[in-house]
């Protein structure tokens, strides 16, 4: 594999860290600013919502700028948006250097999938997304452990100083390997946004979203789950959410080789269907630890097995505005998450129980199947455009 994808999912792992690390220092947070935890949690939210609005606009805007440039300038924007988050005097602006690091994060994730499958050939392109979702997910679920363990040492502003320090390395890293990458050409905005609600492909991005939601329908609520249905101390939690986390970062490369292997069309209905059939069977494995353990690996690596043949299929779909289609697929992802979290806490709080609220989210995950069989059934998205 092209050493350029490592690098460029070297970078998405620095930068994916950002998002989801102040989870685990919430309470630190809190305290340090004279805040409820739930205010502090809105630095997890306005992040989302930021980022999954941002990657789509910032990549139009900017569409015409050659990529390694753009890269490096995103990346000095997310220092500074991290230099500013360790000096914050107050909340709000904390706030606002996280608004910066969310629309950072967002172009220079989108960057590196668009880099990353330009610079392979088309026969390798699943397996280069798959090594950049790797990435992402390791970042992601890297995360909440990391923030804890740094936050109890050394403090939790330390955290965004040493973010900064890796986005550092990232930059001598890009300036060094990465070679000048020609901006998109000039592709109208309007054709852009038909192609994003022609059938094919606005379904295609429905499905990612429902099936991310129906995941974080029962893995925003897991602690609770593993306390309630296996009765684990946090020792044992630990250890399972550090399998879980195993075998999510390499549900991305899996993903990749699938695709490769077998074509994107059928690796997207088998990793839906296999995911959709894990989320029922969960529940039932619960009297056994030997079996719930593998499982739930298996539910992790598919969790993010689906994005490498989907980003693959949206590029061989419409290869014109292929740029847009993987920013607002990375968009659906963030917009899963948090559609899933918010249907979790819904359930929970109406059945009281989290015994069978994955049962729950596999439903959720059989609309995505659905939504990826009408967008692969379709026509292509020229013969829409024909046809208006």
């Amino acid at each position: 594999m092209n050493i350029k994808v490592f690098i460029l999912a070297l970078s998405t792992i620095a930068v994916g860290l950002v998002e989801l690390i102040v989870g685990g220092i919430l309470p630190t947070i809190a305290n340090d600013f004279n805040i409820s935890i739930s205010s502090a949690g809105q630095l997890i939210t306005v992040f989302a919502l930021i980022y999954a609005v941002a990657g789509p606009v910032l990549l139009v805007v900017t569409s015409k700028i050659e990529r390694k440039k753009l890269y490096l300038v995103s990346l000095f924007v997310f220092f500074i948006g991290n230099i500013m988050t360790y000096f914050s005097p107050n909340f709000t602006f904390m706030m606002i250097a996280r608004i910066l690091t969310a629309m950072s994060t967002a172009l220079i994730v989108v960057l590196s999938l668009t880099i990353a499958a330009k610079i392979v050939t088309p026969e390798h392109r699943a397996k280069a997304l798959g090594l950049i979702y790797m990435g992402i997910s390791s970042s992601l679920v890297m995360g909440v452990p990391l923030g804890i363990l740094i936050s109890d040492t050394f403090g939790w502003r330390v955290i965004f100083l040493a973010i900064a320090v890796l986005s550092i390395g990232s930059m001598i890293l890009i300036s060094i390997f990465l070679e000048r990458v020609p901006g998109g050409s000039s592709v109208p905005l309007s054709q852009q946004i038909k192609a994003v609600g022609s059938a094919k492909i606005g379904s295609a991005h429905l499905a990612t979203m429902f099936m991310l939601a129906g995941h974080y329908t029962l893995y925003a609520y897991f602690t609770p789950f593993l306390e309630t249905e296996l009765h684990m101390n946090p020792t044992w939690i630990s250890i399972i959410y550090l399998l879980f986390g195993i075998a999510a970062v390499s549900g991305g490369a899996f993903g990749g080789v699938l695709s490769d292997s077998f074509g994107a069309p059928k690796s997207i209905i088998g990793v839906i269907s296999a995911f959709a059939i894990v989320l029922f069977l969960l529940p039932f494995t619960t009297f056994s630890l030997y079996l719930f353990i593998p499982v739930m690996m298996i539910w992790a690596a598919l969790s993010w097995s689906l994005a490498p043949p989907q980003q693959s299929y949206l590029i061989q779909t419409d290869p014109a505005t292929s740029d847009i289609q993987q920013s607002f697929n990375n968009s659906a992802i963030q917009v899963g998450i948090s559609v899933g979290s918010g249907f979790g806490g819904i359930v929970l709080s109406y059945s009281g129980s989290v015994s069978h609220i994955s049962w729950f989210g596999g439903v959720i995950v059989i609309i995505s199947l659905l939504c990826a069989i009408f967008s692969l059934t379709r026509t292509t998205v020229l013969k829409e455009h024909i046809a208006r």
